[in-house]
């Protein structure tokens, strides 16, 4: 039997909340043959709803959403901050939580579940650039800002815009397994496994992109091959500059000096290693281009303050 799972969506909403796990939900229901999970999509007024971007969708009234639901889900949008004045959109959200199965939210969607009541006592993110809001709004909210999306209870909060795609294939994998989220990852031509736990944060997001074409590619490029010879003459003859040339530019383009952004972008693969492998750190270490167990520890202790070791262990528990 398929599983309901209706988007509450409002003016202004930001499309990518809504389509991502609704493209997730409806190609898992492909590979179960039609019997996985039916999407809706409703807002307070039936009728085309216009999201921040332009693009329409039409939305049922969730006034008249009857019966049983499986997956209660909030878009959320730039305009969220209107949808909280009257409590008319958050009522809706709390009548339609008591008839679902579980509720979630993306991005910024989090402060309608917060207002209302149903994040009280729980633990939840949102987007990185709204969670100092949400925490000072809702005092009764654990706000953890780092998370690409967590579930407490059967609550779940997910990141900004994207990451709303992690959340449903999480679910997918926890209704139907593994193997099938896995198969919905590729037939979406999307990353196969980002865990909750894992952090919205990475060093292409700590850095400013170049504003010449060349210097990003090299940014790409360094991001992409940890393990490969990036030092200062090799990635100097790569950009086909002098090296002291390079290093001006480079540390003025991204706010970092080349040497930095090397070992910041080896030190995030690393981490991402340590969470989704069960490698050990000699493997860690080699993969991520540091070398060494030994330089893994030094270069995880100055950017962290904790040993690898520590990491995965705490990583592994958050996300049990």
């Amino acid at each position: 039997m398929q599983r309901r799972v209706l988007i509450a969506v409002f003016p202004g909403f930001q499309l990518l909340d809504m389509a991502g796990p609704a493209d997730v939900f409806s190609t898992a229901d492909l590979f179960l043959a039609g019997d996985g999970y039916r999407v809706e999509v409703g807002a307070l007024r039936a009728g085309p709803v216009a999201a921040h971007n332009g693009i329409t969708v039409n939305a049922a009234a969730l006034g008249e959403v009857t019966g049983p639901i499986d997956t209660l889900l909030v878009a959320g949008g730039l305009s969220m901050p209107e949808q909280l004045t009257g409590g008319e959109l958050a009522g809706a959200v709390t009548r339609l939580a008591g008839a679902a199965r579980r509720v979630a939210s993306v991005c910024n969607g989090a402060f309608l579940l917060a207002e209302a009541g149903l994040l009280d006592h729980r633990r939840a993110t949102t987007h990185w650039l709204a969670a100092d809001e949400l925490s000072r709004r809702y005092e009764h909210v654990e706000v953890d800002a780092d998370p690409l999306y967590i579930e407490d209870g059967n609550v779940w909060t997910s990141a900004g815009v994207l990451s709303g795609v992690d959340l449903a294939l999480a679910m997918v994998a926890r209704d139907h397994g593994h193997d099938l989220a896995r198969d919905v990852a590729r037939g979406l031509v999307v990353y196969l496994h980002r865990p909750g736990g894992q952090s919205q944060f990475s060093t292409p997001m700590g850095a400013m992109t170049p504003r010449s074409e060349p210097l990003r590619e090299l940014q790409a490029y360094i991001d992409a091959n940890p393990a490969a010879d990036l030092s200062v003459p090799a990635l100097a003859a790569r950009a086909g500059m002098s090296e002291r040339h390079f290093s001006r530019v480079f540390t003025e383009q991204t706010g970092l000096p080349p040497g930095r952004y090397v070992e910041r972008s080896r030190a995030d693969t690393a981490r991402r290693l340590l969470e989704v492998t069960g490698h050990p750190l000699a493997t860690v270490a080699r993969e991520s281009g540091l070398g060494t167990p030994e330089t893994l520890y030094r270069v995880f202790h100055r950017h962290w303050r904790i040993s690898p070791g520590d990491h995965r262990r705490r990583f592994r528990a958050k996300e049990s």
